[in-house]
């Protein structure tokens, strides 16, 4: 499936195909740097599947947390990610390799402070 995947309604006479997954996820250049994200939102397909995959929240949770978010968003999200899932699943490494690399780059504040402190205890000043 791609993310045209569409569902299809019969009636007696004739077959017609509605798109549920284009309704729902989008991609527009220059937001959200291009990535697939909820319709009129800016809560990228990545964020749910992070959400859903590694936090362990239901779809259900989701939705309890993101109100104007609704089940329909997040199961297209969904969808679409086990459609796409090399792309975001390459995304998602992608993003962790620079969030490693930054942390690398700069230590954190608690980090700051025990060096102070390590630093402050090497520099005892003599007794007068």
């Amino acid at each position: 499936m791609d993310s045209t995947s569409t569902q299809a309604l019969t009636s007696s006479a004739e077959t017609v195909t509605v798109p549920v997954i284009a309704e729902h996820i989008v991609r527009t250049p220059g937001t959200c740097w291009g990535k697939p994200r909820i319709a009129g939102t800016r809560i990228k397909v990545e964020q749910v599947v992070i959400w859903h995959e590694q936090m362990g929240m239901s779809p259900a949770d989701i939705v309890s947390r993101w109100p104007h978010l609704t089940l329909g968003d997040i199961y297209a999200a969904l969808a679409y990610y086990h459609d796409h899932r090399q792309e975001i699943d390459t995304d998602l490494a992608e993003g962790e390799r620079l969030f490693e690399e930054l942390k690398a780059k700069q230590p954190s504040i608690l980090e700051r402070i025990r060096q102070r402190k390590a630093d402050a205890s090497d520099d005892q000043v003599p007794p007068r």
